[in-house]
């Protein structure tokens, strides 16, 4: 079955449901990130999500890029993995896992993984962060090259709710890695947005890949000051496949709400056709 087939089969089944993307400020205590995390969910639940997505090192923003490594855990074991795999399961909800470090082909680095676990609690999907963030402007520094491992994997889950393509925060300047997720319903992206390239970047590129892409895409990101001295810039997003940002949360903790309702997008899709007209692969 093609992928056109196969969205029209899944809008005809999939009503209209809410998901929610998750907004915080970590600091570098790794159980106060999971008990805020946990709250956060919690009230995400209330309201009626079915999909919750955390941001970029939500367990962890830690005061200095070692203390991730150290803190890196095994794929199927740890606190971190255990806390996300229990939410799923307890609330019957699929969770996007934010980042998380988990351990790498290298001593002395981590690789930056959103893992994602269905209703029962199951891993279903894994994620290494593909492009590292590179900053030298003013006092700003960052070189994520020199603690993790980059991935060189696309991943695109199939899922109740359609086809599912994940990326990570710097991964949204980089239209090809979109494109080469083939036709995806929704794109989770896990973020941790500087305020600096933030202030002007963010939204235009997030609505931009939406658009481009005709889907929907939940964008988590971290939201404040934080202890190690960083300033991210928030404005946690989901925005529809015309570019229309459904909700949105500016600074701090909270959960942003958005309806994605697949008949929609279907329509829009067979009114502007514009992934079928691609002549440059």
């Amino acid at each position: 079955m093609d992928i056109d087939s196969t969205q029209k089969r899944i809008a005809a089944q999939v009503n209209a449901f809410k998901v929610a993307a998750l907004q915080m400020a970590s600091g570098p205590n790794i159980q106060g990130n999971l008990s805020e995390a946990r709250r956060l969910i919690d009230k995400a639940v209330e309201q009626g999500a079915r999909m919750v997505v955390l941001p970029e090192y939500f367990p962890l923003m830690a005061m200095k890029e070692e203390d991730m490594v150290a803190a890196r855990e095994r794929e199927g074991s740890g606190v971190i993995q255990s806390f996300l795999a229990e939410m799923a399961k307890k609330h019957h909800i699929w969770v996007v896992g934010g980042s998380i470090p988990l351990e790498s082909s290298v001593p002395d680095k981590f690789r930056n993984s959103c893992l994602v676990f269905d209703e029962h609690g199951k891993q279903v999907a894994r994620y290494d962060k593909i492009h590292l963030f590179n900053l030298d402007l003013g006092n700003e520094h960052y070189h994520e090259g020199s603690t993790i491992e980059a991935g060189n994997r696309v991943v695109v889950i199939d899922s109740p709710f359609g086809r599912v393509g994940v990326a990570i925060c710097y991964d949204l300047r980089f239209p090809e890695l979109f494109r080469a997720m083939k036709q995806v319903d929704i794109i989770v992206l896990p973020s941790a947005f500087t305020s600096t390239t933030g202030k002007l970047h963010w939204e235009t590129l997030v609505r931009a890949r939406a658009i481009e892409n005709l889907s929907y895409v939940i964008a988590a990101a971290q939201g404040g000051y934080h202890v190690n001295g960083r300033e991210t810039h928030g404005h946690s997003m989901i925005v529809d496949p015309w570019g229309r940002v459904l909700d949105e949360l500016p600074r701090g903790s909270g959960v942003v709400i958005g309806e994605i309702n697949p008949n929609y997008q279907a329509s829009l899709r067979a009114s502007l056709p514009a992934l079928s007209h691609r002549s440059l692969l």
